[in-house]
């Protein structure tokens, strides 16, 4: 178990690099601890961790990041210094990185390390719905900003409360025949009044 998480960071070039935390998502904690001076989080500024950044976010090739991960002597921190991927489009990250099951946030490190925190929402209901199966997590979902106050989210809970209650609702109500998964044009309102 953990609270894994995405962390994309943008590059001179525009594109990005794709960190993997595997407790991020905790309370969506790392945005907090991203900084400059903590480019992979942490509680104290480290040098070599803004060496290592400086030179990753340069990088293209995996041999190269390999030998510089390996010789930063940077201590461990929640976010893993080797990343996942390098120079891709935000797209990209959504299309075929970012598992909308698993990953329960997602973050994007401008390069003014400002950071933006996302919830992930994915959208099947295999685990809410007897007469629906197994359907691919990556790609396959919605991305919610998260609105903060003094360095705390707000309402975040009750937000994924709301998120799981709805697929709850569409579960039983494909189970119950309301309408099938392959529908179109259905609305929770029709679906209620079935019946009625």
């Amino acid at each position: 178990m953990g609270h894994r998480a995405l962390i994309a960071y943008e590059r001179p070039d525009s594109l990005y690099n794709i960190h993997y935390t595997h407790w991020g998502g905790l309370h969506l904690r790392v945005k907090v601890q991203i900084t400059k001076e903590t480019p992979f989080g942490g509680e104290e500024a480290s040098k070599n961790a803004q060496r290592l950044f400086a030179a990753l976010i340069e990088s293209y090739d995996d041999e190269t990041v390999s030998r510089l991960v390996e010789n930063s002597g940077v201590a461990p921190t929640d976010i893993d210094h080797d990343p996942l991927t390098l120079a891709i489009s935000l797209e990209a990250v959504l299309t075929e990185y970012l598992d909308y099951l698993h990953h329960e946030a997602f973050y994007i490190v401008d390069s003014d390390f400002e950071v933006t925190a996302y919830r992930t929402h994915w959208f099947w209901l295999q685990y809410d719905c007897q007469r629906i199966s197994g359907e691919p997590t990556v790609g396959n979902g919605a991305l919610r900003t998260v609105r903060w106050y003094n360095g705390e989210p707000v309402g975040d809970g009750y937000a994924q409360g709301e998120f799981r209650a709805l697929k709850r609702v569409a579960g039983d109500l494909c189970d119950r025949e309301l309408f099938s998964p392959g529908s179109t044009g259905v609305s929770f309102r029709d679906a209620f009044s079935v019946g009625r």
